[in-house]
């Protein structure tokens, strides 16, 4: 009887990886190692869990590991910015980056949050709808970003604090709104851009009060929509949909923009099986039907990778090692060349 045949070592010879402070909600090594390993592309996605204070010896050991790209959430969007090599058109608007990506020995920063947060709202007239930002981070950045590309007809933000979403509204012409006066607005989009609801000690919190906001005059419905994607349905989300508004999910968002980021490594859309592998994880839920739910509207029609794509203002810009017809040549602006040599990092 012949021997049983072993099976192939995996031996992985690209390194990536998400990086934020804290990780343990993330569900990107999931959906990017499910993507490679379909794909039979020779590379592993690390989660690497970085204080503030050590971002910039991090980035120094990407240089010196020669990591292939990363993921960004949250706190380091706005702060990674300044210490790449090359920011792309859409990360400088924005002010925040989500993507490092190589060309060769420069690193390059992206955001691919505006092409995730616009996807699930392509059928919605936001030009003519009323938005409340709450939050003022990377995310709140994007959110504005996307926003102002769409020419919503009014945007307004909020903090806890009243001061740190000043600079969101100076970059983007927002209406800043006092944090007291959050639920006297009749918006049509609510957007929840702070980490509240999120898995672990913030996720029993949300910074709205859905029973204390009226709806516009107009009598177009209210779409409450939450950054976060894990769990499914935050408490933020639960009250909006007991309160009769749209909801939808972040999961629209974290698979439209990891669908882009996997674009940019690899010049390929996510497989199939790394979203099979992503609903299995979130207890079966399907990110085509993650984006609006009520009670009247049947569900959104499935969703493809060319679909979450599908923003014209980002381009596919795709690494060098990748041998496809290029659209056009990269476009960046260049804040500095960081040092090249490799040091010692202390980590």
């Amino acid at each position: 009887m012949p021997p049983a045949r072993q099976p192939a070592l995996f031996m992985p010879a690209m390194l990536y990886g998400v990086v934020g402070w804290p990780l343990a909600q993330s569900l990107s090594p999931l959906l990017h190692n499910a993507g490679f390993q379909a794909l039979r592309i020779p590379a592993a996605y690390m989660r690497w869990e970085i204080p503030p204070d050590r971002l910039r010896h991090f980035v120094e050991s990407v240089r010196l590991i020669d990591v292939q790209g990363c993921s960004i959430t949250i706190p380091h969007k706005m702060a990674l910015l300044p210490m790449l090599d090359s920011v792309s058109e859409q990360a400088r608007l924005t002010g925040a980056v989500n993507t490092i990506y190589r060309q060769g020995k420069v690193l390059c920063g992206e955001n691919t949050d505006i092409t995730g947060f616009l996807q699930p709202l392509a059928d919605s007239p936001l030009e003519n709808m009323d938005a409340l930002i709450l939050g003022a981070g990377g995310a709140a950045h994007a959110a504005a970003a996307a926003l102002s590309l769409r020419r919503a007809r009014r945007v307004f933000a909020a903090t806890p604090s009243d001061r740190s979403h000043l600079p969101l509204t100076e970059r983007f012409a927002c209406i800043p709104v006092p944090w007291r006066e959050r639920h006297d607005l009749l918006a049509h989009l609510v957007i929840n851009a702070t980490p509240l609801g999120m898995r672990g000690r913030h996720e029993e919190k949300t910074p709205f009060d859905f029973t204390l906001a009226g709806r516009p005059a107009d009598g177009t419905p209210v779409i409450a929509y939450d950054i976060v994607y894990n769990p499914l349905e935050t408490r933020f989300l639960r009250e909006a949909r007991l309160a009769g508004r749209r909801c939808v999910s972040g999961l629209a968002m974290f698979t439209g923009q990891a669908d882009a980021q996997f674009r940019l490594w690899t010049g390929q859309p996510l497989p199939p099986l790394a979203f099979d592998r992503l609903r299995a994880a979130l207890g079966g839920a399907n990110p085509a039907e993650a984006h609006r739910q009520d009670n009247t509207d049947p569900p959104a029609p499935p969703l493809t990778p060319r679909d979450m794509y599908a923003h014209p203002d980002t381009a596919r810009r795709q690494p060098e090692h990748v041998r496809q017809t290029r659209p056009g040549p990269l476009r960046h602006s260049h804040p500095g060349r960081n040092q090249r040599a490799a040091r010692r990092t202390g980590q």
